[in-house]
């Protein structure tokens, strides 16, 4: 009975994480989304950060402890968010989960290295600000 309910949660496991990554967004729905645009999101850890993406290339993020100018594109497949003198940006495979829900997976540190990819990995959950977030806690995170 035990190793009969163990298979279930592996199986009903495997099915959700397959789900949060059925269809990376496209590099043209990517810039749709979010060039122009403010997010607000949070971390794993439940961090909460906001993060504004200018049409022009730069991007502003903040949390509780710190602030950071940079820049944002499109790469590979990727949104990268690069700061100016913070080494903890990166670039993300992006899956939508929602009308207002977007989800982060890690995948290179700079944009050289988004080119050849690593696995994704889940990194936040973030929605357009001013406007209700679609995203259900803990679907994913």
């Amino acid at each position: 009975m035990r190793t009969a309910v163990l298979a279930l949660f592996a199986t009903l496991a495997a099915v959700h994480s397959s789900h949060a990554v059925e269809r990376w967004m496209t590099e043209d729905e990517m810039r749709a989304a979010f060039g122009g645009k403010t997010l607000d999101g949070h971390y794993q850890g439940g961090r909460t950060f906001t993060e504004t993406y200018r049409a022009d290339g730069s991007l502003r993020y903040r949390d509780e402890l710190r602030a950071s100018d940079g820049h944002w594109s499109v790469t590979a497949g990727t949104f990268c968010t690069i700061y100016d003198e913070d080494s903890t940006g990166g670039c993300f495979r992006v899956h939508r989960e929602g009308a207002n829900c977007y989800e982060f997976y890690f995948v290179a540190r700079t944009e050289e290295k988004a080119k050849e990819p690593g696995t994704p990995s889940w990194t936040a959950r973030a929605w357009h600000t001013g406007e209700k977030s679609t995203c259900v806690d803990g679907a994913n995170a």
